[in-house]
């Protein structure tokens, strides 16, 4: 039996023929494929930038991008506060694209979403384009469509978190190596690994899993020499580390007085933030303490109860609990049959391994496994947004399994009833996921099972345009309630643009407190701008979280002690001491729980230094009402 994919393929790896000797295949193609690409195109430009002028600051990002914006250095690194004392608990590379956005259009939060959705549409654009070359107009056009409607693509294009950027240098990375594999171009294969260690400044670690996709994809497809295939891939390999490793060389190399503080680390180290911080303390089966690297080690435990706990732990069939595959997991059934029976007819034909179809088999399939697993071992549980990576996989092998099952039918035999099988299977899936949200668009779950029992009379009429008009009802019943999740997000009460990415009835809403100065909070603003006697530092406050809303709203130095996690050792007791003592600091900002909330961490010992040496400033000199926090003067003369 020929393949599915290998017709199309071929007509586009031989390039366009003249107009006049083109088939009427082809030319059906050039006719329908712009428009509706065009149409595909549109739709995930509104899903992503409906309502942006509603959107909220994401507070822990949004502080770090108003201090980018101050100076080159700010940007290099992503300090957190304008006077670069310390940094974000991650690699800054995927907040580049939103400080460069700010200063463009000014700080507004649709501003900062701006970009990610942006880059939304170019991943839909990307994988269409991928898709194309390795199965036909058709498989990608559905693939593209897969992932618009796919409700985390949504999220992450009307989010501010890492994955947006990151999926689409994953997506260029891919497109490069397809490229490469073609003709076994070095040069080509080099531009990958550009990609990809590009994307290690957007997630470090995660960055590295789509290697084994890549570099098993040109090891087996590339039309040479095997010792050829691997001087090329040490190549890249060299190539990918170079780039991954450059900003933490830099960090490195760079004084520790010259740079911020790296968030996430006991020592200051790069090391300790990527390798330990990041991946250590979220991979619990390496049996790597994380606490040797030089990371934090802090409980990233969800709250039980919550829509991120997970009864499932980590292991596989997390990736098929509500939380996650509401989000992702709509395709699972059409995404298996694209890559299983995919290589089943290859293997009955006996394909070279130059194959380009097997090739495209190859990069999707290992792709798929490799972050699938990935995921399901890692604590990343109702972190919805990982799953970006996971979704482009699963549109992809599920374009080329629609197109694969209907060329089946229209030959007839017993592989014309896979796909209607499968269809049928796909809607129960889908329905079943909707069980745990009852009160979510209850109508969506019986229209999708009618479309889907009107598609199954249709096929089983037998006649060709019966069955066509069944299958694309039945593709339509499959569609049906992702479409409906990821246009939820339309409404505010689904989805606020500038949060966590998640779409649907879990979704949380950001902003509020966090990201804004209430009347008492402008109040002791101008009570420290008029009191700052040239001070470095507005004030000292413990964690980020109480110095967003004053980076956000007015751009003003606030030392975040303990960074993140309240943990880090940032300032130091001796530190400290420096700053009151050389005038660089004279306020610190408390409230009254700080005591206990810190207690046993070196922010606590600064807050109860500060409770016990520094001067109680009267809550009326800066009009103030509110008895929940403190103010304190330190420095010569203000002690008690």
């Amino acid at each position: 039996m020929s393949s599915p994919v290998s017709e199309p393929l071929s007509a586009v790896r031989s390039g366009p023929p003249p107009p006049m000797t083109a088939p009427p295949q082809q030319r059906r193609a050039d006719r329908y494929e712009r428009p509706v690409l065009l149409g595909i195109t549109a739709l995930a430009a509104l899903l992503y930038l409906w309502g942006l002028d509603h959107s909220a600051y994401h507070s822990f990002y949004a502080s770090a991008v108003r201090s980018m914006t101050d100076s080159p250095r700010a940007f290099f690194y992503g300090s957190f506060d304008p006077a670069n004392s310390i940094t974000l608990d991650k690699l800054p590379g995927f907040l580049w694209p939103q400080a460069v956005s700010a200063l463009l259009f000014g700080f507004h939060a649709w501003a900062l979403v701006l970009p990610q959705a942006l880059e939304g549409v170019a991943c839909v654009l990307l994988l269409h384009r991928v898709v194309r070359r390795w199965a036909g107009v058709p498989a990608g056009l559905l693939a593209a469509a897969f992932l618009t409607l796919t409700p985390v693509t949504v999220g992450l294009g009307r989010s501010v978190v890492e994955d947006a950027p990151f999926v689409l240098l994953l997506l260029l990375a891919a497109e490069a190596t397809q490229r490469a594999t073609e003709r076994a171009r070095p040069r080509t294969l080099l531009l990958a690994g550009c990609w990809v260690g590009l994307a290690f400044q957007c997630k470090m670690l995660e960055a590295w899993a789509v290697l084994p996709a890549l570099a098993v994809t040109y090891l087996v497809a590339a039309p040479t020499g095997l010792g050829r295939r691997i001087r090329h891939l040490a190549l890249a390999g060299a190539v990918t580390l170079a780039v991954s490793l450059s900003w933490m060389l830099v960090a490195t190399l760079t004084p520790a007085a010259d740079r911020p503080y790296l968030d996430g680390t006991t020592d200051n180290s790069a090391f300790g933030l990527v390798v330990g911080y990041n991946f250590l303390t979220r991979f619990h089966m390496v049996g790597v303490n994380a606490a040797g690297s030089g990371s934090i080690v802090a409980s990233r435990a969800a709250r039980p109860g919550s829509h991120m706990a997970s009864s499932m732990g980590d292991s596989v069939w997390k990736m098929f609990g509500p939380g996650l595959a509401t989000q992702t997991g709509w395709l699972y059934p059409l995404a298996a049959l694209g890559l299983v029976g995919g290589l089943v007819a290859l293997w009955r034909r006996r394909v070279p391994r130059t194959d380009p179809v097997l090739a495209g088999h190859v990069l999707w399939g290992v792709w798929l496994v490799t972050f699938f697993v990935v995921f399901s071992f890692g604590s990343v549980t109702g972190h919805t947004y990982y799953m970006g990576v996971v979704a482009v996989a699963l549109a992809a092998l599920s374009g080329a399994a629609v197109v694969q099952g209907w060329r089946a039918c229209r030959t007839g035999g017993r592989q014309a009833k896979v796909l209607p099988v499968v269809i049928a299977v796909n809607v129960a899936w889908c329905s079943a996921l909707t069980l745990w949200y009852p009160q979510f668009f209850v109508w969506s779950a019986p229209a999708a099972v009618a479309l889907c029992l009107l598609a199954t009379a249709l096929v089983g009429v037998g006649r060709p345009r019966a069955v066509t008009a069944g299958l694309a009802v039945g593709l339509a019943a499959v569609l049906l309630i992702p479409a409906v999740w990821s246009a939820s997000a339309l409404s505010p009460r689904y989805n606020q643009p500038g949060g966590f990415g998640r779409v649907g009835p879990a979704s949380i809403r950001t902003g509020g407190a966090l990201s804004t100065l209430g009347p008492a909070k402008r109040r002791l603003l101008a009570y420290l701008t008029a009191h700052r006697d040239g001070a470095r530092y507005l004030a000292a406050v413990p964690g980020w979280a109480a110095a967003a809303p004053y980076v956000i709203a007015a751009d003003a130095p606030v030392l975040p002690m303990g960074g993140f996690t309240g943990r880090v050792p940032y300032p130091t007791s001796r530190g400290f001491d420096r700053l009151v003592d050389t005038g660089r600091l004279r306020y610190v900002v408390l409230a009254r729980r700080d005591g206990t909330a810190h207690r046993r961490t070196e922010t606590g010992a600064l807050v109860r230094w500060t409770a016990a040496h520094c001067a109680l400033v009267p809550p009326a000199a800066y009009g103030s009402h509110d008895h929940a926090r403190l103010l304190y003067r330190c420095g010569p003369g203000h002690a008690r």
